[in-house]
């Protein structure tokens, strides 16, 4: 079958986690969550998105073609719904499309925005078929069970290798699971509230303490003596250190040293200095409200613990003090002394004393720099991205003005 993930209105309330990239290129659990339809349907999946980001993410089409809404993730009852799914059917919950069957020509229709709608027959889900992600703090509200049903895909019927003999096991022991090349020493694992995953080539640190479910992806680290209260995640070549509770983070961004963080999400290439800490609950328990970049305003977000939301390549320096609900966007550098403000707009350069802007020319040699150390580069399509984000996010930087 050819599958497409398509991004939809949805993609706005996933900001700052998707100025760089389609809703499906998240992750939580342990996969992306292209990576979990891909495997779960045995077959490869293009997307849908942003026109500009399709030079970089191409979207390919056949004569017949299914099409997923990237914010939802494979459960049972709809991956069986899907894979019966005939021509001009689709699956919507009120007015939002979930899938649908399609041919080429209506395909590049919908790439057009021209309405197909009338050509199809529709049919509801139910709210409780569904795993699926409408806002940004659902990515660790929905970790916990993304982490399960991930770790019931990557496991079943395979074999662990072996765990050391200096590591401590509270639970069964079932529960955890290493790839080839995992390194995992004098450290204590509590399994009874969720399984743990350790990567391919994943290190964990003498003395670390875990409390799962945790996934760690291939070459992710845990520093020495790391304190980790599932369900926590860390993204491919993560290093991550001190005490963490219910935090996200995608592929290449750090947090090494001590301090806080907890019921966050954090993008990639970011770097969190040490001894930063941020709270995830106001001192009066209220609710927490969360920069919205839909309603340009600070929305209410039904929880009571929720932390940092923090762009792809953005920065903070040692001592940084976030506040509740904080949201930071792409491409920033925070440090100063006090509280910086709860939200702060992408290419920001400063902190609590003001702020200015951190031009596209000073970022790109910082991303440079930042991904030459892990082998990688910015490429050309990169770029383009980020100045158009440059650009679409200036009204935010009211300093300049």
């Amino acid at each position: 079958m050819n599958v497409i993930l398509f991004d939809n209105e949805i993609r706005e309330q996933l900001l700052p986690l998707t100025y760089l990239k389609p809703v499906c290129e998240l992750r939580l659990g342990v996969l992306t969550i292209r990576e979990k339809w891909e495997r779960t349907l045995n077959c490869p999946v293009s997307v849908l998105t942003q026109e500009y980001l399709t030079e970089k993410y191409v979207t390919a089409y056949g004569p017949r073609n299914i099409l997923i809404n990237s914010s939802v993730l494979p459960t049972p009852t709809l991956v069986k719904l899907i894979r019966q799914m005939t021509m001009n059917e689709a699956f919507v919950m009120g007015d939002e499309l979930i899938a649908a069957k399609l041919s080429g020509e209506q395909v590049e229709r919908m790439i057009r925005d021209e309405e197909i709608g009338d050509e199809l027959r529709v049919f509801p889900l139910e709210g409780e078929e569904l795993l699926k992600i409408n806002r940004v703090y659902d990515l660790f509200r929905l970790n916990k069970q993304a982490l399960e049903n991930d770790f019931e895909l990557l496991t079943r019927n395979r074999v662990s290798a072996e765990l050391s003999a200096t590591n401590r096991v509270i639970g069964p022991r079932e529960r955890i699971f290493l790839e080839p090349g995992a390194s995992v020493e004098c450290s204590t694992f509590n399994l009874n509230d969720g399984p743990v995953y350790i990567g391919k080539d994943a290190l964990v640190m003498e003395g670390c303490l875990v409390r799962g479910g945790l996934a760690m992806g291939e070459g992710s680290v845990l520093k020495m003596g790391a304190k980790i209260y599932g369900p926590t995640t860390l993204g491919e070549y993560c290093k991550v250190g001190g005490e963490v509770n219910n935090v996200v983070f995608q592929s290449y961004s750090n947090k090494s040293h001590e301090g806080y963080l907890g019921n966050s999400a954090i993008g990639e290439w970011c770097n969190i200095g040490a001894d930063t800490n941020a709270s995830n609950l106001k001192n009066t328990y209220e609710e927490v409200r969360l920069w919205n970049y839909v309603e340009q305003r600070f929305a209410p977000t039904g929880l009571q613990f929720c932390g940092l939301i923090m762009g792809d390549h953005s920065k903070c320096g040692i001592n940084t003090m976030f506040n509740t609900g904080t949201v930071v966007g792409i491409c920033a550098n925070i440090f100063g002394t006090g509280f910086p403000r709860q939200f702060i707009p992408s290419f920001a350069w400063g902190g609590p004393q003001g702020f200015t802007t951190f031009r596209a020319e000073k970022a790109f040699d910082a991303i440079e720099r930042v991904m030459d150390r892990r082998g990688q580069s910015l490429s050309v399509q990169d770029r383009l991205i980020l100045l158009r984000v440059f650009e679409d996010t200036a009204r935010y930087r009211s300093w300049e003005k």
